[in-house]
């Protein structure tokens, strides 16, 4: 297939800059992957599409102020982006700036865009492709840098620097560890208080860990989507996920994962034969249509960028001509998107997972 069969029109104005005032407040819209009926809902609703012993899976990631400023000694501004912290002084990263630097450039960081020196310095190590090593050795451990001085690294199409109601907002009630450098946004939806509602209702839950990587907005280059190189993350599902997944398959119930990153993990877990066995390793799994599920029924998930991997795995999961329906009645129907955007419920084109 090619790049151009997963494009749509966006207007910009649609795309969320900023939060709701109340997580819960988002719309829902509901898409049947068989039929491709689609129902306008608020994702206060969610109960309504959900059954007494289904089991909704959660990645707890927790994103990590992982934007950082500075400057090179010769006065060139720069902006780092971690992609993973690789030890207690070490890590990979994104940097922008106007040369590329080179190994044992000292960079001298900042709490603002061109702020005063905070005092920390970092050292650029060896490039690993697109990414650079960056070390803290004789300094602070880098996770006491990025807490002091490090910002949300919120997605590119948000223009606007991060601002304190981020650090609580792109960060979901439920995250736990941390390591993401972007949000797993399906998950932005849920209160306390809906989960809460959802338990009472019968509704069971359960967590896999998937530290989400800057990779997740890499577009796709690729005009063949097969020839599309994945990023890869690390991820964890536990045996007591596997168990869960059993269990709900045993009893009729359903797996919704929350999420594609969670579908990504459950789908990285689970073998050609559809058995779902503990996991904790990196993945680089490439969704896209033809592929056939194994361990998702259903899924909660944000609308997803033009052309993009993920469009291209909820087009696998509910087909790729409902999906671009839905996104059209979504864009007429003024829904916000993205990140901080409404969500969808989508079932299988599939039906139950094989």
């Amino acid at each position: 297939m090619k790049r151009s069969d997963f494009t749509y029109e966006l207007p910009a104005e649609l795309i969320a800059q900023h939060p709701l005032a109340e997580r819960s407040a988002s719309r829902l819209l509901c898409l049947d992957g068989v039929s491709g009926h689609v129902q306008h809902l608020q994702f206060t609703d969610l109960a309504t599409q959900l059954n007494p012993q289904d089991l909704l899976v959660f990645n707890d990631t927790r994103v990590i102020p992982a934007r950082l400023y500075g400057r090179k000694a010769t006065g060139g501004k720069l902006e780092i982006l971690i992609e993973r912290v690789t030890g207690t002084h070490t890590a990979l990263a994104h940097i922008r700036c106007s040369k590329s630097p080179r190994p044992g450039t000292f960079v001298h960081l900042s709490a603002q865009p061109g702020g005063p020196d905070s005092g920390q310095v970092l050292t650029v190590g060896q490039r690993e492709g697109e990414l650079f090593t960056l070390s803290s050795e004789g300094g602070p451990e880098l996770t006491r840098i990025l807490t002091d001085i490090g910002h949300m690294p919120l997605p590119p199409y948000i223009e606007r620097e991060d601002e304190a109601q981020d650090a609580d907002r792109y960060q979901t009630v439920f995250a736990a560890r941390e390591g993401a450098v972007a949000a797993p946004t399906a998950g932005l939806h849920f209160t306390q208080a809906l989960l809460d509602e959802l338990a009472d209702y019968g509704v069971n839950s359960a967590h896999i860990t998937l530290h989400v990587g800057a990779g997740t907005f890499q577009p796709v280059r690729a005009d063949n989507i097969e020839d599309h190189v994945m990023h890869r993350e690390y991820l964890e599902v536990s045996d007591a996920v596997c168990e869960a997944v059993r269990q709900t398959r045993a009893r009729g119930g359903r797996v919704v994962a929350v999420g594609t990153t969670s579908v990504r993990a459950l789908e990285s877990a689970s073998s050609l034969n559809g058995q779902i066995e503990p996991y904790y390793g990196d993945t680089g799994i490439f969704i896209y249509p033809g592929y056939t599920f194994r361990a998702v029924d259903a899924m909660i998930t944000n609308f997803h960028l033009p052309e993009s991997t993920l469009l291209m795995l909820v087009s696998a999961f509910a087909g790729r001509e409902h999906i671009l329906a839905a996104y059209a009645a979504a864009v007429a129907q003024r829904y916000r998107f993205f990140s901080y955007g409404d969500a969808m419920f989508l079932t299988s084109r599939q039906g139950r997972a094989t």
